[in-house]
């Protein structure tokens, strides 16, 4: 089987993780933590960067950083991992889903544009939603698939009406919208670190912001909002979020070798996109204008009237002939938790879901590897369109 997107461990991975069970510096403190947060600090541009134990609990304080209350709003898309939204319900706080655009895949800033001038009204310098009556505290973008939203139409949006912005770029190391890495343009950003991104740490996440104060109080609250000093006191509810020094220390490795992964990224998704822009209708992924995309994962879309059923059919197809893939994610808005949430003109987010598949993207794939992965997604998109039995 060609597996889907697996980590790819060839630098001084073993080396670092040696050196942290040499001198003992094995939880969530070390030298390797220290490291990580200066170098990706470094890479992407931010003066602040706070490690985490995963890039949910990057969010999750990166919410209660900018000042998320209970019972406030975040707008959200539609088209993102569950994760994303999952944040926003640790804090008490109710999510808004935003359609994405149908030709980036991100969420739509005209959509977001349309919402706050008809739907909501400013009070005392804050916006509050007219259906639900609450104040929108912020917007919660996702740089989804490796591509980049735009963003700075986003943020501009969000300072006309008094919001936060934070950047979910969990899969988006190595993105650049206009010449600048994607989660530094927020109140604060997110990248992860999860055994199938880019480069990993074994998990782990990545708080980046400008703001000091936001930064020390969101290390605070990752370190169980333990007050400095020797005694073990604390004014606030915490986190056990921490990164150890094991897993930082992977994740330096990693980032040693990021700008190589990030060509191979590259590499594959142009290759895919030569074999498929004109075969069968499909559409190929996109990049938005003005971004250096890293192709995370390399999505593509079936046929406009393709079936979920189809769809799946193809799926079963490609798994059938020893190539792992996947479908979008599904709406956030239509799971059983999120239901009962207001979504605003939902319609691309759903036709994605019906159409997308994402095809294998490691950075150790083979030549051969991803010819047999084009050659079979050909084959098997020929099969079930046609009606046929694929074997």
């Amino acid at each position: 089987m060609i597996p889907l997107c697996i980590p790819e461990i060839r630098g001084n991975e073993w080396k670092y993780l040696k050196a942290c069970l040499d001198t003992g510096w094995v939880s969530s403190a070390g030298p390797f933590v220290d490291r990580f947060e200066r170098e990706m600090a470094a890479y992407v541009g931010s003066p602040h960067s706070i490690a985490t134990v995963t890039g949910t609990a990057g969010l999750h304080v990166a919410l209660k950083m900018i000042g998320l209350q209970p019972d406030e709003e975040v707008i959200v898309p539609d088209l993102t991992f569950v994760a994303s939204v999952n944040a926003v319900r640790y804090c008490q706080a109710h999510p808004v889903f935003m359609d994405v655009d149908s030709q980036t895949w991100q969420m739509d800033p005209e959509k977001l544009e349309r919402f706050l001038t008809t739907e909501c009204e400013p009070r005392e310098s804050q916006c509050f939603n007219k259906l639900s009556g609450r104040r929108v505290r912020a917007v919660l973008p996702v740089h989804v698939f490796g591509n980049a939203c735009e963003i700075d139409r986003i943020v501009d949006l969000a300072k006309q009406y008094g919001l936060r912005v934070v950047e979910d770029a969990a899969g988006s190391i190595g993105v650049r919208y206009k010449g600048r890495h994607v989660g530094t343009f927020g109140d604060a950003g997110v990248i992860s670190f999860n055994g199938n991104k880019t480069i990993t740490a074994g998990g782990g996440g990545m708080i980046f912001t400008s703001d000091p104060e936001r930064a020390k109080y969101a290390r605070y609250l990752t370190t169980q909002a333990k007050n400095e000093g020797l005694e073990f006191f604390h004014m606030e509810v915490g986190f056990n979020y921490r990164l150890s020094n094991l897993h930082a220390a992977i994740g330096v490795a990693q980032l040693e070798l990021v700008e190589e992964f990030l060509e191979k990224k590259r590499s594959i998704a142009k290759r895919y996109n030569e074999a498929f822009r004109d075969f069968a209708d499909i559409t190929v992924m996109p990049a938005t204008p003005h971004t250096e995309a890293a192709y995370w994962q390399y999505m593509l879309l079936l046929a406009a009237g393709t079936t979920i059923e189809k769809r799946k059919a193809v799926l079963k197809g490609l798994f059938d002939n020893g190539v792992a893939a996947r479908p979008f994610w599904h709406p956030i808005h239509s799971l059983p938790p999120y239901k009962a949430y207001q979504a605003y003109q939902i319609e691309h987010s759903v036709r994605l879901y019906e159409r997308g598949i994402g095809l294998p993207c490691s950075v150790g794939l083979s030549s051969n590897d991803l010819e047999k992965a084009i050659a079979t997604f050909k084959k098997v998109v020929t099969a079930v369109l046609s009606q046929s039995c694929v074997g």
